[in-house]
């Protein structure tokens, strides 16, 4: 259902474009883990692999059940909220884990959080938590780097600054786009493991940004 919204009202904020590094169907299980800078990344992101034929299970913060409309379509869903910061986070992980081995796609944003700055601009992957690297070593899943860019244009900064961008994007049509990289198998060891997907991440952010001629700036 998200992924479907997602890519019946995107067109109507944006433009959005998507290229990707390999063809055909993605391994059953494949992990996607997505950079994230704003509340509006994840449309682009779930758009996208709709287009490549990919409709995850997504891991997402406990709040977003407690959005009356939202919440009920997460759930219905089957998506995964993660209770951050509670003896509660590693259920995310089994029931992700579970998803995976059932031959179901997950995405996950292993930064774990937002960015604080209000700017508009994109700026690169913040470090990674180790989630993603656990998960994939109980798992032996495929890892596939996704990089947005844009998301920033359609909603950051302060509540009223997002809410604003929301309802003036039809208008403004900004440029959008998503690069899905090659499904990479993460190295043994949290540390490694969790240091190769941020590069494979980066590397893919670092080719949407090119695409659309963002100014790529650390983070």
């Amino acid at each position: 259902m998200l992924s479907r919204a997602a890519a019946v009202l995107l067109p109507l904020l944006g433009r959005l474009t998507v290229t990707r590094e390999t063809d055909g169907p993605f391994p059953a299980g494949s992990v996607f883990v997505a950079n994230h800078d704003s509340m509006a990344d994840p449309a682009l992101v779930l758009a996208a692999l709709r287009g490549a034929g990919v409709t995850p299970v997504v891991l997402a913060t406990a709040g977003l059940w407690r959005v009356p409309v939202l919440g009920r379509a997460l759930s219905k869903g089957g998506h995964v909220p993660v209770h951050r910061g509670s003896a509660r986070a590693a259920d995310a992980l089994r029931v992700a884990a579970e998803a995976v081995r059932s031959g179901r796609h997950v995405l996950l944003y292993a930064e774990g959080g937002l960015p604080s700055r209000r700017d508009a601009g994109c700026a690169a992957p913040r470090p990674f938590r180790t989630g993603l690297a656990r998960l994939s070593a109980a798992t032996g899943a495929p890892v596939v780097p996704v990089g947005q860019v844009g998301a920033r244009r359609l909603a950051s900064g302060p509540a009223a600054k997002q809410l604003a961008g929301v309802l003036t994007a039809p208008v403004r049509r900004p440029r959008l786009h998503v690069h899905i990289g090659r499904p990479v198998h993460l190295p043994p060891g949290t540390a490694a493991g969790t240091a190769t997907a941020h590069r494979a991440v980066s590397d893919a952010w670092q080719r949407a940004a090119r695409a659309v001629g963002e100014p790529a700036r650390e983070g």
